[in-house]
């Protein structure tokens, strides 16, 4: 299949410089500057609520919002346009996907979409994920784009499945809950080689995406247009139910209905892996990633922070929950916490815990 990358124009692939350049400055530069003057002003912040009220108060918020959500809006357009300008040769790739029998794709047109997911166009997608078959590829290269190019070749989500997830026994079945376009089942086949992959996604672009690039290399992946709330799969039939950044786009009953069925998918001694957002204990940097998430149509971060998971996975009878801190850009999971930066990132955590046998 060809790449979105490949089919831009010059005027386009400028256009993708910039916004990627304005990102990284908006991360490295823009923000370093705005926590230093909100050190030197000497307020106090003892919550992340109260930091919310007064990070507003700084010279620097207007142009710290504005720049990240403007780069955002600007990204989505560029992507939009891409895939329009290609929809004839994208749609044509979908279709004509070779056709194995390692693989499969199994969509459901009479799913009903929760009204939390269709509501909100989640990340300012235009339309979001689930609109028309098109929309699998925008996300694709918005994807690309929010991750700063650092996660081409799916480097972030295969450090997950190196670092974060366990040894598991031999042809194992592996879950991935909202597989999107198949950034994070991929890896898994690599991790877990004699494993049956199952990838479940409410959005049939990115599923149909997702199977035509797994069909291309040849890779076994069995993906499923499923509500994670509801599989059709057996109770006790799975050894690791795993999820990349989804539960925090989720309401805090939409998260605890998820965690349940994952307990009841595991087979005794099976483990969940989510790898999510938790706070970092720092008013002032905890009140950025709120901010973050209200600029970038994100509803549900307040619901996940608010959701004590560690209590829940106790009470369902799972043991050994915690969250430990993920570093992405290098070592992964980090137990001893996360590294010391001064650039703008995401709080990246691993919800881990194990059924008991």
């Amino acid at each position: 299949m060809r790449d979105i990358d490949e089919l831009l124009t010059l005027d386009e692939r400028s256009s993708a410089q910039f916004i990627l350049a304005l990102r990284k400055r908006w991360a490295d530069t823009v923000y370093p500057a705005f926590i230093s003057e909100i050190n030197a002003s000497g307020i106090k912040v003892s919550s992340p609520q109260e930091g919310e009220i007064k990070l507003k108060q700084m010279s620097l918020y207007p142009w710290f919002s504005h720049l990240e959500r403007i780069g955002q809006k600007m990204m989505w357009r560029l992507g939009s346009d891409v895939v329009m300008r290609c929809s004839d040769e994208l749609l044509n790739q979908l279709e004509s996907a070779p056709q194995r029998d390692n693989g499969s794709l199994q969509l459901d047109p009479n799913l009903e979409l929760p009204k939390w997911y269709t509501d909100t166009d989640i990340h300012m997608q235009p339309g979001s994920f689930f609109s028309n078959d098109l929309s699998g590829y925008v996300y694709q290269f918005g994807a690309r784009m929010v991750m700063l190019r650092d996660n081409d070749g799916f480097k972030f989500h295969k450090l997950f499945s190196t670092t974060a997830l366990p040894d598991l026994p031999a042809k194992p079945r592996v879950v991935d809950i909202a597989c999107g376009f198949g950034k994070s089942t991929q890896p898994l086949v690599s991790r877990y080689p004699d494993a049956e992959v199952i990838g479940l996604d409410l959005a049939a672009p990115g599923l149909k995406l997702a199977h035509a690039e797994a069909q291309t290399e040849g890779l076994s992946i069995h993906y499923k247009q499923q509500d994670c709330r509801n599989v059709d799969l057996p109770d006790s039939s799975v050894d690791l139910v795993t999820g990349t950044m989804i539960l925090h786009e989720m309401p805090e009953d939409a998260i605890v209905e998820t965690v349940k069925e994952a307990f009841r998918l595991l087979k005794p001694g099976g483990v969940i892996r989510f790898l999510e957002f938790q706070p970092t204990g720092d008013p002032v940097r905890d009140a950025t990633v709120y901010e973050h998430a209200e600029r970038n149509n994100e509803p549900y971060f307040r619901a996940l922070f608010a959701t004590d998971l560690i209590k829940l996975c106790k009470e369902l009878g799972l043991k050994d929950a915690k969250w430990v801190a993920f570093d992405e850009r290098a070592e992964g999971l980090r137990p001893e916490g996360w590294p010391q930066r001064n650039d703008w990132h995401f709080p990246w955590c691993v919800l881990q815990a194990t059924k008991a046998a």
